[in-house]
């Protein structure tokens, strides 16, 4: 089970940090967790996701710089702290996880959580 948190309204050019917390599994050796979102009339991206046994990390190249995805192992938590947010980044963001081999596959992951919206303004 997958509990994402964190969405919110932000002015562009501001700051927010999604949550995602797994429960009720362990992790084996290719397990991923990752986010994608879907904007308002297009299809879900692939935004970033980090393998946990290799802490590999993987960043889409439109939010390289702004975004960083990162863990917490003790709480099986993933995060995606977003900065310099701009008002294209707006969408639900949903946090994923399975035994992945290609990160920015959507149909390789087995779990998703509900989303949470995210919403930049200009």
């Amino acid at each position: 089970q997958l509990q994402a948190s964190g969405g919110g309204l932000v002015q562009a050019g501001g700051s927010l940090r999604l949550s995602c917390a797994a429960s009720g599994r362990t992790f084996g050796s290719a397990y991923v967790m990752g986010w994608f979102r879907q904007a308002p009339g297009k299809e879900r991206e692939f935004v970033a996701a980090i393998r946990w046994s290799a802490d590999a990390i993987y960043h889409a190249d439109s939010i390289k710089g702004r975004f960083t995805i990162s863990r917490d192992n003790a709480k099986t938590t993933v995060y995606l702290q977003m900065n310099s947010l701009k008002p294209e980044d707006t969408a639900v963001y949903y946090c994923a996880a399975g035994n992945v081999r290609f990160v920015t596959r959507q149909r390789e992951y087995d779990y998703w959580g509900q989303g949470t919206l995210v919403t930049v303004s200009s």
